[in-house]
Formats: structure tokens, C-alpha cells, sequence
């Protein structure tokens, strides 16, 4: 029978309050600002984190940061009776319903470090094919670990083993899609070095909706994005565009969410930034990030929001054609309006700085009603509950529509915070480093209250 591990961890409700609030856009498999998220395997708490546990998944489907989540993982594909064994943590059958109503995909993926799958024949590919149909998908079995719900597809994320017939499971499946009443999705997680080892032929003879290409843990990793030879997006680029047997695969951008998350080649939000966002202009095969795994996203400053705030910023009006700007006091292009320490964490104080090319002075504003974002992050600009002349600037967790993040970018460079006639001030006029900023009663051809791109 299907096996599931299970833990009980509490829900923060005030939190999930706030989230609610906010609009969820959904995945789109033809779009280029999609976030996946492997979930399951509770990976913080798994490799020493000692803060909050992975939560249950519908926990995490309450904001817009994430689109789909490969439900990981189904390790032992014959396991008692035949059928195939789920190691999974904290899972309700009515998570799946929550998550999909709020326009999210889940799949079921198959394999993950450690384990070793293969078939020993097509037939015996074409009838596991036949048993995930019934037991996760859209058929029907005695068997369904989560009841009446239906996932969306079926990720691949096979590191051992043998994948001889896995073109003949894929194809199998595909039958079993083609035809029925809601889409489902293929997908796969080969290493970045190409071809990857396992999946290299099976992605050649049969059609993947989309690649997680994991680019951590090697030479290719995206910590080397600066090391000729090594960052390998184009190679997978050209592979979708000339070889693959679906010409609108997507490929993701796979990155580990914390440093915990992988051996090596973590690298956070801010550098991330100018990285995803050239990518995603540059590539037309680009469909967004994946990263390893939610339960380090979330604990990571919500690594997982900054992700989806990069890749849907670069086509913000107002803020370059990198999806950000510095803003500078008053024309002086020395000196940048900062987050103090590239602490991104809630309250850390808003000041002035040299100007340093550090994702810390990376902002994502537009022209009137904006919020002030600190790019690669889901922080924001925030004046606080009681705004008054001199009340100090900070970062806090974004949150639409919230009073204390709602300004306005004037056309004579004013950020002021709407409807409420105060204004983003340089506090006493200084530009020492450190300096930290101030909001003020908005006042004509005052220059302290001019800020520059």
C-alpha cells in the first residue's frame, strides 16, 4: 500500500490572515515568471534547523510566491503489493483543493537523491504508468492516498538507476492525458552538467512540458555565472529550441533556497536579481524558477517570495530595463538610498550610503501608486503605523495595499506616502553614510525630498 510519513506542526494564523488579503495569480504553463517549489521532504528541518518545520502545503499556498509544487517524493516505485510508496511529510487530502483553487499545480515527483528507479521492461514502464494514473491522477483505484483529489501531472526527478523504458512510462502517461477533462504536465529535474546522465535520453525521445534544471551542486551551478564555460542556461536554451521533441518546453532556473538546501551553490536574492532577470529577457525558453525545497525557502527571509518578485518585476514599467534602479538623493548618483547592512529582515532602517552596486540599494518603483521595493525581495518600504514628521524609514514584509507601502512617485521625483501628504526625506539634509531616513510633511522645492533614478 501507499506508505505516507506524517507530522503534526501548527499553523500561524495571524500570518495566513495578512496573506489572504492578497491576490494569487496562478500558474501559466506558456508564461516566464512561474515559481516552482519542491515540497515534502521537510529539508530544513531534516538537515538542522531548529526554527519553524515544514507546514502543511496548503500552509504555503496562501500567497502568490509559489505556482506549482512537485509533491516529493514517490522513492519505491513496487513497493507492498505492487504499488508504488510515498515518503512525504504532513500532507491533507484537502491541501490539494486549497492549492488548486487558488489557480496552483501539484504534481507527484518521482525518484529524488537516494533512490534508484527503473523498469525491466516496456510493459512494465506502460503499467506503472497505468498505476500513478490511478492512484495520484485522474483514474480510479481502492488505493488513493488523498481520497477524490486529482494531481496535475507527474515530475521526473531521477539521480540513479536505470532509464532504459522511461521514454515507454512517459508516453504511456500521455495517453492517459490526451483527452481528459483538465490539462496535466510532465516534468523533469536533470543536473545541470548536459546531457544530464539519467535523463538525457528519455527528454530526447519524448516531450517534457517543462525541465527543473538544477543548477547547483556543480561546475554549472549559478554561483559560476560569472566563470566562462561553466553557467551552461544557453546550452539548455538551444536543446529546447533545436532538439527536444516539445519546441515549447520551458526551462526553469533551479537554485537551492538557502544554504542548507544544497552541498554547494547557493546564492541569495540580491545577487540573484540581475542573474534571473537577464536570463528571463534573453532566453525564450525561460519559464521561471525552481528551487529546493519550501521549507528552507520560507524560513530563508521568505526566499521563495523573492523569487517570484524577481521574475515578475522585469516588466514593471518605471524601473529600467533591469527591473530596478537606485534612487539617489537630490541627483547625487554617489549616493544610494540603502538597506542598512543588506539586513533583509522586518524593521531593518532605510539610509543612505555610498553607492555600491549591492543588491541593497536595488529598488523597484513605478510611476504613481507604487510600493517601494527592495528588488529580489518581498520587502517594501514602510513608513509604520502612525507616520509623523521625522518618523524613521524601514523595511517590512510587502503586503498590497497595505497604507504604510502605498506611495507615490511624483513627476517632479517626490516619493510621497499617499493621501497622507508626507514625503521620503533626507534626514537634516545629510548624505554621511548611515544616515537614516525619514519621512516629512511634503513641501514644495524642498530638496531633500527629491529622489533620482
Amino acid at each position: 500500500m501507499v506508505s505516507l510519513r506524517s507530522a503534526s506542526l501548527a499553523r500561524l494564523a495571524g500570518f495566513i490572515f495578512a496573506l489572504e488579503a492578497l491576490h494569487v495569480y496562478g500558474f501559466n504553463p506558456n508564461a516566464n515568471t512561474n515559481v516552482a517549489a519542491y515540497w515534502g521532504q521537510n529539508s530544513y528541518g531534516n538537515s538542522g534547523g531548529t526554527g519553524q518545520q515544514q507546514q502543511s502545503v496548503g500552509y504555503y499556498c496562501q500567497d502568490d510566491s509559489v505556482d506549482v509544487f512537485p509533491v516529493a517524493f514517490v522513492n519505491n516505485f513496487f513497493s507492498t503489493g505492487g504499488l508504488p510508496e510515498l515518503d512525504l511529510e504532513n500532507f491533507l487530502q484537502s491541501d490539494i483543493e486549497t492549492c488548486q483553487s487558488a489557480g496552483k499545480i501539484l504534481t507527484i515527483s518521482l525518484g529524488g537523491g537516494g533512490a534508484n528507479p527503473s523498469f525491466s521492461s516496456t510493459s512494465q514502464a506502460q503499467q506503472f504508468a497505468d498505476t500513478l494514473w490511478n492512484v495520484f491522477l485522474g483514474g480510479s483505484s481502492s488505493t488513493r492516498p488523498f481520497g477524490d483529489a486529482v494531481l496535475d501531472g507527474v515530475d521526473l526527478d531521477i539521480e540513479g538507476g536505470n532509464t532504459e523504458y522511461f521514454a515507454a512510462f512517459v508516453t504511456q502517461l500521455r495517453s492517459h492525458f490526451d483527452g481528459a477533462s483538465k490539462p496535466y504536465y510532465i516534468t523533469g529535474a536533470p543536473q545541470c552538467p548536459f546531457p544530464d546522465a539519467y535523463l538525457g535520453s528519455v527528454i530526447n525521445a519524448v516531450g517534457f512540458d517543462a525541465l527543473y534544471v538544477q543548477f547547483y551542486n556543480n561546475d554549472c551551478a549559478v554561483s559560476n555565472y560569472n566563470i566562462p564555460g561553466d553557467w551552461d542556461f544557453a546550452t539548455w536554451d538551444n536543446w529546447a529550441k533545436t532538439q527536444s521533441p516539445n519546441p515549447d518546453v520551458k526551462i526553469y532556473m533551479g537554485l537551492a533556497a538557502a544554504p542548507a538546501a544544497a552541498d554547494w551553490g547557493y546564492v541569495d536574492p540580491g545577487t540573484l536579481t540581475p542573474i534571473i532577470q537577464s536570463t528571463q529577457s534573453t532566453y525564450s525558453s525561460f519559464g521561471g524558477v525552481m528551487f529546493w525545497d519550501e521549507s528552507q525557502a520560507y524560513v530563508n527571509n521568505r526566499f521563495d517570495a523573492a523569487m517570484k518578485s524577481i521574475v515578475t518585476s522585469s516588466s514593471s514599467s518605471g524601473s529600467g530595463s533591469s527591473g530596478y534602479v537606485q534612487l539617489h538623493p537630490n541627483g547625487d548618483t554617489s549616493k544610494c538610498l540603502d538597506v542598512e547592512s543588506a539586513n533583509y529582515a522586518n524593521g531593518t532602517p532605510v539610509d543612505i550610503y555610498d553607492c555600491n552596486g549591492t543588491g541593497a540599494q536595488n529598488w523597484i518603483i513605478n510611476e504613481g501608486t507604487t510600493a517601494v521595493q527592495v528588488a529580489g525581495t518581498n520587502y517594501c518600504l514602510d513608513a509604520g503605523d502612525s507616520p509623523e514628521n521625522g518618523t524613521q524609514m524601514k523595511i517590512w514584509e510587502c503586503y498590497s495595499g497595505l497604507a504604510a507601502q502605498t506611495w507615490y512617485y511624483t513627476s517632479d521625483n517626490r516619493i510621497s506616502l499617499q493621501n497622507q501628504g508626507f514625503c521620503l526625506d533626507l534626514t537634516n539634509g545629510s548624505s554621511d553614510d548611515g544616515n537614516v531616513m525619514q519621512i516629512w510633511e511634503c513641501t514644495d522645492d524642498d530638496t531633500n525630498q527629491v529622489w533620482t533614478e
